[in-house]
């Protein structure tokens, strides 16, 4: 039984007979029209002269962008600018019922599903507990028949549904969407997720990308990060990776496994990671250490609270225990939260000197433990790097939380809905 997550009920797209409707198949632009596009989507709405003084093309060049797309169905006029005297300036925003766009976040353990507009206007969510180790037919049969129930429940036509954004929780070749030996999803290395879901709504795009990619991307265009261009985004759950947003754009590297934090060595001698290698920051800081070593220090006697929890729990405990643990006074606790964030920070801070980048969003199951994580992180961060580096740089906390995921796939979907050609000025 899907649950419907607390958001927006699913509507019927309103017709709109100001823009021509899209036909159903991904559609052709310059890519002078496609940041013109994306510059008036992530605004909301713009005049040809806002349009002349942030973007580097001539006045010609923009008018000849907005008439075609305005001709394609992906703008529409919105009305007048503000007066400042003369003839008012006409606005154009994105024809947002030219199609249909979902997002799917699949993580280790649920799936997070929307449906919206082309304006990022959101018709329905649903979510529900899966597991990824079912493996990709089963799960992706189930996402399939989400998006279509979706549909149904609004009155949709499938057909308008043009592209669909995938984030997974492993490596992903972006150029071919497929997964490539991900190390907790048995059955999915180079399983065709693209033409899984195509066979069921042919006329959709179809990207797929790392579920820390996207959460970058969501972070970006519905988060905290809206004016930063440059970001590393850390997602601290059973895993740890990393999204790098550089100059507004995903950053995946050369194969499409850049940020894969996780598996930086921070101490030569600790446990040996599922990677097979030794001391990995993952197998030292991540959830799964957490909750080892406060189950650890629950049996050998050292926190009465942490045994607490133990018990009520049935004999495990989890990385939100040691958080609560933490609050209610533990120092063991304390110390294991302070440990993981000590390492998380000794990484991060080599990637602040390296990198640079504006803001640092914390997110993933792991940082709902709370602000002492947060703040174990910022110390070593704040102590290791070059001052200039962390000068004006933010750390921060996830600001959409479990909606950062599948809102960056429904930007991701609308990302590559489009088939980029080039003109010349």
């Amino acid at each position: 039984m899907s649950i419907p997550l607390p958001l927006q009920d699913m509507t019927v797209l309103p017709h709109d007979n100001s823009a021509a409707a899209i036909p159903p198949q991904r559609v052709a632009v310059a890519w002078q029209e496609k940041e013109i596009f994306d510059r008036i989507r992530r605004q909301g709405e713009a005049t040809k002269a806002e349009l002349v003084n942030r973007l580097p093309y001539s006045r010609t060049k923009i008018n000849q962008c907005i008439a075609d797309l305005l001709e394609k169905g992906l703008v529409k006029t919105a009305g007048a600018g503000d007066y400042t005297g003369g003839r008012r300036a006409v606005t154009y925003s994105v024809n947002g019922s030219a199609a249909l766009v979902a997002g799917v976040d699949i993580g280790a353990t649920s799936v997070d599903l929307a449906l919206a507009d082309l304006a990022g206007k959101i018709y329905a969510r649903l979510g529900e507990p899966a597991d990824v180790r079912d493996g990709p037919r089963l799960l992706l049969g189930r996402v399939g028949e989400l998006l279509e129930q979706m549909l149904a429940g609004g009155g949709l036509a499938r057909q308008r549904l043009l592209s669909i954004g995938v984030g997974v929780p492993g490596p992903v070749d972006f150029k071919l969407g497929k997964l490539v030996s991900p190390p907790i999803m048995p059955g999915w290395d180079g399983f065709p997720i693209i033409a899984t879901l195509q066979e069921r709504f042919p006329t959709a795009h179809v990207a797929v990308d790392n579920d820390v990619n996207i959460m970058a991307l969501g972070e970006k265009v519905g988060g905290a990060a809206r004016h930063v261009d440059n970001l590393i985004f850390v997602k601290i759950g059973t895993g740890i990776g990393a999204g790098i947003l550089c100059n507004g754009e995903i950053y995946r590297g050369s194969n499409g496994c850049a940020g894969d934090i996780g598996h930086i060595c921070v101490n030569k001698e600790g446990p040996i990671c599922r990677c097979g290698n030794i001391g990995c920051l993952e197998a030292m800081a991540a959830g799964p250490a957490i909750a080892a070593a406060a189950q650890k220090a629950a049996l050998e006697g050292k926190s009465p609270i942490l045994l607490r929890h133990y018990e009520a729990n049935g004999g495990f405990l989890r990385p939100e225990d040691v958080g609560y643990s933490a609050g209610e006074g533990d120092p063991v606790s304390i110390d294991i939260i302070r440990n993981s964030g000590h390492l998380v920070g000794d990484v991060l801070a080599s990637l602040v000197n390296f990198y640079n980048p504006g803001m640092i969003v914390i997110g993933g199951g792991v940082s709902k433990i709370g602000n002492l994580l947060l703040s174990s992180i910022r110390q070593v961060v704040l102590h290791r790097s070059l001052p200039l580096a962390t000068r004006d740089m933010r750390i921060i906390f996830s600001q959409l939380g479990d909606e950062a995921g599948v809102t960056g796939a429904m930007a991701l979907a609308v990302e590559n809905l489009f088939v980029v050609q080039g003109y010349s000025e």
